[in-house]
């Protein structure tokens, strides 16, 4: 399976991908989303990037960088994360850069990994976790097919105190089985 639509297509993470991951992952305004409390060095991404090519089966997650399909420009990344083959479910975050969101081009990055989920990793459901005020990305889950089914409440430290954070899953049809 491929995975591309007509806008967008994922691919591995590559060595060159290591400067765009270092102005996002250091990008303070993301911070809250993806936990994070203090910059990454290159040296460090170059690691992670290099461990990225290791067995999804022994290191439980896998990422994908997006890519307009016209020009190939790399203009995000989709996170699969605590895959748990046993009982056949894994957590996806996604981050597109902010020169190219309101775009559906985080709709169908998110399509594309839940497919690849689905039909190659043959998972039964995907979850996510959405900070309430992160509403633009409570509803791209939700355009996709995921239903909110709880709040961790005062889950997230944010600078104005504690934040809540939306659960959400996607089950696997059975049309989709």
């Amino acid at each position: 399976m491929f995975l591309f639509s007509s806008k967008i297509s994922l691919r591995a993470l590559e060595p060159s991908d290591v400067e765009l991951l270092y102005l996002w992952e250091n990008d303070p305004e993301i911070w809250q989303i993806s936990q994070t409390l203090t910059p990454f060095s290159k040296y460090t991404l170059k690691q992670f990037v290099d461990s990225a090519q290791e067995d999804i089966f022994k290191v439980k997650q896998v990422r994908f960088m997006v890519n307009l399909f016209d020009t190939k420009q790399t203009i995000g990344i989709v996170d699969v994360f605590d895959i748990d083959f046993l009982n056949s479910r894994a957590g996806i975050g996604i981050l597109i850069d902010k020169n190219h969101r309101r775009q559906e081009l985080g709709t169908d990055a998110v399509e594309l990994a839940v497919s690849y989920l689905f039909n190659t990793l043959h998972l039964h459901q995907i979850y996510c976790n959405v900070l309430v005020s992160n509403p633009v990305s409570l509803k791209l889950f939700q355009k996709c097919g995921f239903s909110v089914i709880g709040t961790k409440k005062d889950w997230t430290k944010a600078h104005h105190g504690f934040e809540d954070v939306i659960m959400l899953q996607r089950i696997k049809e059975i049309s989709q089985q």
